[in-house]
Protein backbone atom coordinates (compact mmCIF):
# COMPACT_ATOMS: atom_id res chain seq x y z
CA UNK A 1 0.00 0.00 0.00
CA UNK A 2 1.10 3.37 -0.52
CA UNK A 3 -0.55 4.88 2.54
CA UNK A 4 -1.65 4.05 5.55
CA UNK A 5 -2.93 6.33 8.10
CA UNK A 6 -3.98 5.08 11.20
CA UNK A 7 -6.57 7.11 13.98
CA UNK A 8 -5.32 10.15 12.91
CA UNK A 9 -6.60 13.36 15.18
CA UNK A 10 -6.67 16.93 14.84
CA UNK A 11 -8.13 19.64 16.38
CA UNK A 12 -7.75 23.85 16.55
CA UNK A 13 -7.64 25.16 19.50
CA UNK A 14 -11.10 23.38 21.05
CA UNK A 15 -12.18 22.38 17.24
CA UNK A 16 -11.41 18.77 16.42
CA UNK A 17 -11.77 18.49 12.97
CA UNK A 18 -10.43 15.12 12.43
CA UNK A 19 -11.56 12.33 15.56
CA UNK A 20 -9.66 9.09 14.56
CA UNK A 21 -9.44 8.22 10.95
CA UNK A 22 -8.05 5.17 9.99
CA UNK A 23 -7.66 4.66 6.02
CA UNK A 24 -5.15 2.80 3.42
CA UNK A 25 -5.08 3.30 0.21
CA UNK A 26 -3.55 1.02 -2.50
CA UNK A 27 -1.05 1.57 -5.27
CA UNK A 28 -2.73 2.49 -8.09
CA UNK A 29 -5.77 3.10 -7.02
CA UNK A 30 -8.19 6.47 -7.36
CA UNK A 31 -9.80 7.20 -4.04
CA UNK A 32 -12.78 9.67 -3.85
CA UNK A 33 -12.85 11.44 -0.31
CA UNK A 34 -16.61 13.25 -0.26
CA UNK A 35 -18.46 14.79 2.82
CA UNK A 36 -20.33 18.33 3.56
CA UNK A 37 -18.28 21.55 4.18
CA UNK A 38 -16.73 21.41 7.34
CA UNK A 39 -16.52 17.37 7.38
CA UNK A 40 -12.21 17.82 7.64
CA UNK A 41 -11.79 16.49 4.32
CA UNK A 42 -9.31 18.98 3.19
CA UNK A 43 -7.19 18.67 6.74
CA UNK A 44 -7.21 14.78 6.26
CA UNK A 45 -5.77 15.25 2.68
CA UNK A 46 -2.81 17.94 3.76
CA UNK A 47 -2.07 15.76 6.82
CA UNK A 48 -1.99 12.75 4.39
CA UNK A 49 0.37 15.03 1.98
CA UNK A 50 2.43 15.95 4.92
CA UNK A 51 1.38 19.82 4.59
CA UNK A 52 0.05 19.70 8.08
CA UNK A 53 1.16 17.70 11.20
CA UNK A 54 -1.35 15.44 13.21
CA UNK A 55 -1.84 15.69 16.45
CA UNK A 56 -1.83 11.73 17.24
CA UNK A 57 -2.20 8.98 14.91
CA UNK A 58 0.58 7.53 12.56
CA UNK A 59 0.70 8.23 8.67
CA UNK A 60 2.86 6.09 6.92
CA UNK A 61 3.65 6.80 3.12
CA UNK A 62 5.22 4.16 0.63
CA UNK A 63 6.69 2.86 4.26
CA UNK A 64 8.06 6.38 5.65
CA UNK A 65 6.49 7.00 9.16
CA UNK A 66 6.08 11.14 8.30
CA UNK A 67 6.21 11.59 11.77
CA UNK A 68 10.03 10.64 11.94
CA UNK A 69 10.60 13.45 10.08
CA UNK A 70 11.96 17.14 10.82
CA UNK A 71 10.63 19.87 9.09
CA UNK A 72 13.50 19.71 6.28
CA UNK A 73 13.10 16.14 5.65
CA UNK A 74 10.13 16.10 5.43
CA UNK A 75 9.84 18.72 2.69
CA UNK A 76 12.24 16.40 0.60
CA UNK A 77 10.03 13.97 1.32
CA UNK A 78 7.23 15.57 0.04
CA UNK A 79 8.76 16.75 -2.83
CA UNK A 80 10.19 13.54 -4.24
CA UNK A 81 7.21 11.50 -2.85
CA UNK A 82 3.33 13.14 -3.19
CA UNK A 83 2.38 15.72 -6.11
CA UNK A 84 -0.23 18.30 -5.25
CA UNK A 85 -3.22 19.54 -7.37
CA UNK A 86 -5.21 22.27 -6.10
CA UNK A 87 -8.71 23.60 -6.96
CA UNK A 88 -7.15 26.88 -8.37
CA UNK A 89 -4.17 25.35 -9.78
CA UNK A 90 -1.88 27.81 -8.16
CA UNK A 91 0.89 28.53 -10.75
CA UNK A 92 3.14 31.25 -10.67
CA UNK A 93 1.91 33.97 -12.76
CA UNK A 94 5.33 35.35 -13.63
CA UNK A 95 6.34 31.77 -14.97
CA UNK A 96 5.70 30.41 -18.23
CA UNK A 97 4.06 26.86 -18.62
CA UNK A 98 7.34 24.79 -19.47
CA UNK A 99 8.68 26.93 -16.15
CA UNK A 100 5.88 26.03 -13.74
CA UNK A 101 5.67 22.46 -14.42
CA UNK A 102 9.37 22.10 -13.91
CA UNK A 103 9.80 24.10 -10.98
CA UNK A 104 9.09 21.20 -8.54
CA UNK A 105 12.26 18.98 -10.34
CA UNK A 106 14.38 22.45 -9.90
CA UNK A 107 13.48 22.34 -6.40
CA UNK A 108 14.75 18.67 -6.01
CA UNK A 109 18.09 19.25 -7.25
CA UNK A 110 17.40 18.84 -10.75
CA UNK A 111 19.16 20.82 -13.49
CA UNK A 112 17.21 22.98 -15.37
CA UNK A 113 18.69 21.43 -18.57
CA UNK A 114 17.11 17.70 -17.44
CA UNK A 115 14.13 19.61 -15.10
CA UNK A 116 12.96 21.41 -18.72
CA UNK A 117 13.51 17.97 -20.69
CA UNK A 118 11.15 16.14 -18.11
CA UNK A 119 8.58 18.81 -18.51
CA UNK A 120 8.14 19.26 -22.01
CA UNK A 121 7.69 14.82 -22.33
CA UNK A 122 4.68 15.75 -19.39
CA UNK A 123 3.18 18.75 -21.27
CA UNK A 124 3.27 17.60 -24.38
CA UNK A 125 1.54 14.16 -23.39
CA UNK A 126 -1.80 16.18 -22.04
CA UNK A 127 -1.25 18.14 -25.78
CA UNK A 128 -0.07 21.40 -23.90
CA UNK A 129 3.05 21.64 -26.43
CA UNK A 130 1.35 24.91 -28.46
CA UNK A 131 1.11 26.23 -24.94
CA UNK A 132 4.36 25.24 -23.61
CA UNK A 133 5.90 29.20 -23.38
CA UNK A 134 2.38 30.78 -23.11
CA UNK A 135 2.06 32.10 -19.25
CA UNK A 136 -1.02 31.36 -17.02
CA UNK A 137 -2.95 34.28 -17.97
CA UNK A 138 -2.86 33.33 -21.53
CA UNK A 139 -4.32 30.01 -21.09
CA UNK A 140 -8.07 28.62 -20.21
CA UNK A 141 -9.06 27.29 -17.08
CA UNK A 142 -8.91 23.59 -18.29
CA UNK A 143 -5.52 24.44 -19.86
CA UNK A 144 -4.36 25.77 -16.12
CA UNK A 145 -5.76 23.00 -14.34
CA UNK A 146 -4.03 20.22 -16.96
CA UNK A 147 -0.72 22.21 -15.99
CA UNK A 148 -1.51 21.78 -12.30
CA UNK A 149 -1.24 17.87 -13.27
CA UNK A 150 2.13 18.15 -14.83
CA UNK A 151 3.70 20.03 -12.11
CA UNK A 152 2.34 17.30 -9.30
CA UNK A 153 3.23 14.46 -11.83
CA UNK A 154 7.13 15.96 -12.91
CA UNK A 155 8.69 14.25 -10.27
CA UNK A 156 7.27 10.61 -10.72
CA UNK A 157 5.66 10.72 -7.10
CA UNK A 158 4.20 8.04 -5.38
CA UNK A 159 0.54 9.52 -5.09
CA UNK A 160 -0.91 12.34 -6.01
CA UNK A 161 -3.39 14.51 -3.93
CA UNK A 162 -5.84 16.74 -5.27
CA UNK A 163 -8.42 19.18 -3.50
CA UNK A 164 -11.33 19.79 -5.40
CA UNK A 165 -9.66 19.62 -8.78
CA UNK A 166 -12.46 20.06 -10.90
CA UNK A 167 -14.16 22.55 -8.39
CA UNK A 168 -13.45 25.97 -10.84
CA UNK A 169 -14.05 24.05 -14.15
CA UNK A 170 -17.23 23.94 -16.22
CA UNK A 171 -18.88 20.86 -17.65
CA UNK A 172 -16.57 19.92 -20.18
CA UNK A 173 -13.19 20.62 -18.74
CA UNK A 174 -14.42 18.97 -15.70
CA UNK A 175 -15.46 15.77 -17.77
CA UNK A 176 -11.71 15.89 -19.26
CA UNK A 177 -9.48 16.14 -16.66
CA UNK A 178 -11.58 13.63 -15.07
CA UNK A 179 -10.42 11.44 -17.57
CA UNK A 180 -7.22 12.65 -17.68
CA UNK A 181 -7.02 10.91 -13.88
CA UNK A 182 -7.66 7.75 -15.59
CA UNK A 183 -5.36 7.50 -18.83
CA UNK A 184 -2.95 8.65 -15.73
CA UNK A 185 -3.12 5.28 -14.21
CA UNK A 186 -3.35 3.55 -17.01
CA UNK A 187 -0.30 5.00 -18.78
CA UNK A 188 1.69 5.98 -15.40
CA UNK A 189 0.58 3.73 -13.04
CA UNK A 190 -0.75 6.49 -11.16
CA UNK A 191 -2.49 6.74 -7.71
CA UNK A 192 -4.40 9.62 -6.49
CA UNK A 193 -6.14 10.55 -3.60
CA UNK A 194 -9.24 13.26 -4.65
CA UNK A 195 -11.62 15.55 -2.10
CA UNK A 196 -14.41 16.07 -4.43
CA UNK A 197 -18.26 17.78 -4.24
CA UNK A 198 -18.04 15.90 -7.90
CA UNK A 199 -20.31 12.96 -7.62
CA UNK A 200 -20.02 11.76 -11.26
CA UNK A 201 -15.60 11.80 -9.99
CA UNK A 202 -16.42 10.25 -6.98
CA UNK A 203 -19.05 7.63 -8.58
CA UNK A 204 -16.02 6.68 -11.32
CA UNK A 205 -13.39 6.34 -8.29
CA UNK A 206 -12.54 2.42 -7.10
CA UNK A 207 -13.71 3.61 -3.84
CA UNK A 208 -15.62 6.98 -2.19
CA UNK A 209 -14.73 7.52 1.31
CA UNK A 210 -17.22 9.41 3.29
CA UNK A 211 -16.22 11.65 5.57
CA UNK A 212 -18.73 13.26 8.56
CA UNK A 213 -17.80 15.69 11.30
CA UNK A 214 -14.60 14.18 11.17
CA UNK A 215 -15.20 10.41 10.93
CA UNK A 216 -15.39 8.10 8.24
CA UNK A 217 -18.71 6.93 8.05
CA UNK A 218 -18.88 4.56 5.20
CA UNK A 219 -16.53 3.49 2.17
CA UNK A 220 -17.78 2.64 -0.93
CA UNK A 221 -16.35 0.16 -3.27
CA UNK A 222 -17.85 1.22 -6.85
CA UNK A 223 -18.89 -0.75 -9.41
CA UNK A 224 -17.97 0.57 -13.22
Amino acid sequence: MIIQASDIRKSYGDLEVLRGVSLTIENREIVAIVGPSGAGKTTLLNILGSLERHDSGKVVVDGTDLSTLNEASLARFRNRNIGFVFQFHQLLPEFNVVENVAMPAMIGGESQAKAFEKARKLIDYLGLSARADHKPAELSGGERQRVAVARALVNQPKVVLADEPSGSLDTQNRQSLHQLFFDLRRDFGQTFVIVTHDDSLAALSDRTIHLCDGQITSITKNQR
